[in-house]
């Protein structure tokens, strides 16, 4: 008599293990596409552009500093911006945001 009420309680309990499992692995996607996978291509698109400064080239730190690139330190990664003719600043190169198209300082 207990018996078969405690089996019929146990089947119609909610939650089982593969709908957890099945709900984990869509987190697990979800969190892929919307977290990992845009910000892993945002790194890569940085790096890619921190390998392709050069002297010259006209930047936009994330200090929101615009100047020109005069030096560059390859085996300390800083390079030297000049913002005007009396200024220079020197920055490690992980801060530059942008590489502005050329001509951009002598517009502002």
């Amino acid at each position: 008599m207990f018996i078969s009420q405690a089996h019929a309680a146990a089947e119609g309990a909610p939650g089982g293990g593969f709908e957890m499992i099945i709900m984990l692995a869509m987190f697990a996607v979800i969190f892929y596409f919307m977290i990992y996978r845009p910000q892993s291509k945002r790194v890569k698109e940085h790096k890619n552009l921190m390998a392709s400064m050069g002297k010259g080239d006209e930047v936009l730190t994330s200090g929101g500093l615009v100047g020109r690139i005069t030096k560059i330190a390859e085996e300390t990664d800083y390079i030297t911006i000049e913002l005007n003719a009396n200024n220079e600043v020197v920055i490690k190169k992980d801060f530059v945001s942008a590489v502005l198209p050329k001509g951009t300082l002598k517009s502002l």
